[in-house]
């Protein structure tokens, strides 16, 4: 029996798609330059639902994605030709909320902002807070372990995991942690949390929940230049203040967002940087004078203070919206994601500058400073023959000043369809190859989530040739 005929028996009509227009609508993530698409797509209500798939798959090779919201910017969960969907949104129940212990047990399918507002009667909150929090799920950040413009103070989704649930591509149900914060042995939750869905699927996950903070102090600076405000993000850091967030945006990303939602942004600066300081009101007050005069040193054009939470929800309004608010300034663009020591942030961004003149391409720049997480937006046209392929030049030669001055290719968004041919960059071969036999431990046969991270041979990259490796391979497609 195939494995669409076991699925079915599982699976009614309504929950297992497998028209084309159906299937179109899963056929890309938010990486919308490439495209696959899957012979089904199957939508679990229940964990068992979910083992059920995952072991008609092993039992006959058939390749699985799993997926949230498709919020992923590096292709993580793209279709595989020939395999499935295994979509989690229905896994969206939150199985416990302990206040006293602080903890939340999830299924994947949940929203990252329900976590928040389910804990907010109690005074917690769930910490990590990428952009897209309003629609991304728990499982997809734990796969691709996102952060957020607050991780500088409070981490990664990894610092926030306490325990996983999961159902790995062998069929085996595993649990790695616990409720606990004090664990001992393999860390085996933080080795789950970041991999991309190259082990499993996450059925549970158990987070930690932490105190609202009592107070907030969010200002703006307006600087001159991108350097310069790299310069002061440096300056903040080396000072011993630990704001709870710091955060660039450049003047176009400046222009999308005012437009898109009327955020009340500094105008005529090059850069505006997003600080904030939070935590007991006594703290905020004895490092507000402190914050002030490094932004005084730090050639700002012009400062402004949130006055209340009305202010402060409308600057935060309008960095979250940027990624999107961009597409109004051009009808396509690659959000890059790539990470430099702090120290080197203005130098970084000058040679960004410099890279986009060569390249002929505008370059937003909107990122999370204060952990040197760059993610400058390439705009092109991709009704223009190349426009793409010269885009895609561009971010790897981004990626790789990344890694040049002691950086990472990633900071968040993994490494997915469209990093993967750089990781020799970073890593050396004997270090690739470890990676693979760990994969191989938790799948031995590769179903889960094939053609990700690990580069494809000898194959040349679609920034150099015009085709990516697995466009090559017939794995992916492109428009």
């Amino acid at each position: 029996m195939s494995a669409l005929d076991r699925l079915r028996e599982i699976f009614p009509p309504s929950r297992m798609l497998t028209e084309a227009a159906q299937l179109g609508a899963y056929e890309s993530d938010a990486l919308t330059a490439f495209h696959s698409r899957p012979v089904a797509i199957v939508i679990p209500e229940t964990q068992d639902e979910v083992i059920a798939a995952v072991r008609i798959c092993r039992d006959t090779a058939t390749p699985f994605v799993a997926r949230g919201s498709g919020t992923s910017l590096s292709g993580g969960s793209l279709p595989v030709k020939g395999g499935i969907v295994i979509a989690l949104n229905r896994l969206n129940k939150i199985l416990r909320l302990d206040p006293r212990e602080r903890i939340a047990v999830v299924e994947p399918g949940v929203v990252n902002t329900a976590v928040t507002l389910a804990a907010a009667p109690h005074g917690l909150h769930y910490a990590p807070d990428p952009s897209s929090q309003t629609i991304c799920t728990i499982g997809g950040n734990v796969a691709f372990n996102s952060g957020g413009a607050h991780c500088l103070k409070y981490g990664m989704t990894s610092n926030h995991v306490l325990g996983i649930k999961a159902v790995l591509a062998t069929g085996e149900v595993v649990t790695f942690g616990s409720a606990s914060r004090e664990q001992c042995g393999a860390d085996f939750t933080g080795l789950f949390t970041g991999n991309e869905g190259l082990f499993g699927i996450a059925l549970e996950i158990t987070l930690q929940l932490l105190p609202r903070a009592e107070c907030f102090h969010t200002v703006l600076a307006g600087y001159r230049t991108l350097e310069n405000a790299g310069d002061a993000v440096s300056a903040i850091v080396s000072s011993g203040l630990l704001p709870g967030a710091i955060e660039i945006m450049d003047a176009l990303a400046i222009q999308a967002a005012e437009a898109a939602v009327h955020a009340n942004y500094p105008r005529d600066c090059e850069a505006m940087l997003i600080v904030e300081l939070e935590g007991p009101r006594e703290k905020v007050a004895a490092e507000r004078p402190h914050l002030d005069a490094l932004l005084a040193k730090s050639q700002s054009v012009e400062t402004r203070v949130a006055a209340n939470s009305a202010e402060r929800l409308a600057i935060w309004k309008g960095r979250k919206s940027a990624f999107s608010a961009v597409g109004r300034l051009s009808p396509d663009f690659i959000v890059q994601d790539g990470v430099v020591p702090r120290q080197r942030l203005g130098e970084a961004l000058r040679r960004i500058g410099e890279m986009s003149r060569d390249a002929g391409l505008r370059v937003a720049n909107v990122f999370h400073a204060g952990d040197g997480n760059l993610h400058p937006l390439i705009l092109y046209n991709g009704r223009e023959t190349g426009a793409l392929a010269r885009a895609e030049l561009l971010a790897s030669r981004i990626l790789r000043m990344c890694v040049e001055m002691g950086g990472s290719l990633t900071g968040e968004h993994g490494i997915g369809v469209e990093k993967r041919d750089y990781l020799p960059d970073m890593f050396s071969a004997a270090e690739i190859d470890f990676m693979r036999r760990l994969r191989r431990a938790f799948d031995p046969d590769e179903i889960a989530n094939p053609g990700k991270m690990f580069p494809g041979g000898e194959a040349p990259a679609l920034a150099q040739h015009g085709m990516h490796p697995l466009e090559a391979a017939g794995v992916i497609s492109r428009e």
